[in-house]
């Protein structure tokens, strides 16, 4: 299998990612602030971390002039945690936040803005702040609080925090296994249990290249994929488009067979073909909860014939009349000048469509 990320625009994928979370304010600048942070006394952490599946109280690390919190640690169903997710230090500590690399680009913004991290997704990289004041410090990862990626430091006596002090907070991430080739189809309608844009497979068989939208109007917002199922042959190239819309996407494979960049830019592409029979689940990362998912069910026929004879023609419909008539056809119009003539000229009045990838995407 093969797959490949391309962006049209001359965007770097740090550079994409960095839009994502608004404009993020040097480390350097903010790290040695010590003064700066405004308490928010009385924080009730318990409705603070709702949502947040790896909280199980605040970790008690006072007594220590350097704490660290892991970024990236795996929680909400993906690496989307802050590990320890609370922490309780003494006046005058600092702390640590050292990204693992995992998840994609995280950053660590106080709620109150009085500290922002950069939005970086390399491991190793970290972000410090130094805590004077008594009280208690919410924050999150921008791009992903929604999923429930935040994080608090509790500052001396402060109130707001649990009774129960966690010992080892990190928690194991979900994996939900993709469907075996030789299971066949997959149960898709409880895959798509939350996405309200799938409406059954769209059959898309015997096509050499098949385009599916990144960033499609579903789930409350620009976060589909369209179509969101497609059945196609053996051998078939998918190609994800973005849109543009609805922020950062990436298409990640549940088996982790393949995995996009995380973009934002319109006509960002990725592919890739698809050589054995099955059925492949994926999602976008970040919205995945919201219902961002799709499947690719692939066949055991091959394909590619219909669109290896269309190509030529730059037409995204003529490989749906199938390959033996198209073949006639074609033969037809060579033998008859003026019905190739007919034929060129209706072909330069669609111009416009010529090279797109195929087959046209549908409209919602």
């Amino acid at each position: 299998m093969s797959s490949n990320d391309a962006t049209s625009p001359t965007l770097g994928r740090r550079t994409v990612l960095r839009l994502l979370g608004g404009a993020a304010v040097s480390t350097t600048a903010l790290g040695g602030v010590a003064d700066s942070a405004r308490a928010q006394s009385g924080t009730d952490l318990d409705s603070w971390f709702a949502q947040t599946s790896n909280y199980e109280g605040v970790v008690d690390e006072t007594g220590s002039s350097t704490v660290t919190v892991t970024v990236g640690s795996q929680a909400n169903g993906g690496a989307f945690g802050f590990g320890p997710a609370a922490v309780r230090v003494d006046p005058g500590t600092t702390v640590v936040w050292e990204w693992n690399g995992n998840g994609g680009s995280h950053n660590v913004a106080a709620e109150d803005g009085s500290f922002e991290s950069d939005l970086v997704g390399d491991s190793g990289h970290t972000f410090e702040q130094t805590f004077d004041a008594e009280g208690v410090y919410t924050y999150v990862c921008t791009p992903h609080e929604t999923l429930g990626m935040k994080g608090a430091i509790v500052v001396g006596d402060a109130g707001g925090a649990t009774a129960t002090e966690a010992a080892d907070s990190a928690s194991e991430g979900e994996s939900e296994s993709t469907e075996s080739a030789a299971e066949g189809d997959a149960d898709l309608d409880a895959w798509f249990e939350n996405t309200s844009n799938f409406d059954g497979v769209d059959a898309q068989t015997g096509l050499q290249r098949v385009t599916v939208e990144v960033g499609s109007q579903a789930n409350g917002g620009a976060f589909g994929f369209g179509p969101a199922a497609i059945r196609v042959s053996k051998g078939t190239t998918v190609v994800w488009e973005w849109t543009g819309e609805g922020g950062s996407h990436n298409v990640v494979a549940e088996d982790g067979s393949f995995e996009s960049d995380l973009v934002s830019a319109g006509d960002h592409t990725f592919e890739h073909t698809f050589e054995e029979a099955g059925t492949y689940t994926y999602a976008c990362t970040p919205h995945k909860t919201l219902g961002m998912k799709g499947a690719v069910v692939v066949t055991d026929d091959e394909g590619g014939s219909n669109a290896q004879v269309a190509e030529p023609f730059g037409d995204s419909e003529t490989e749906r009349l199938g390959g033996i008539a198209l073949a006639g056809t074609f033969g037809a119009m060579l033998a008859s000048p003026a019905l190739f003539g007919a034929f060129m000229w209706l072909k330069g009045e669609g111009g416009e469509s010529a090279g797109e990838t195929y087959p046209k995407e549908k409209s919602e």
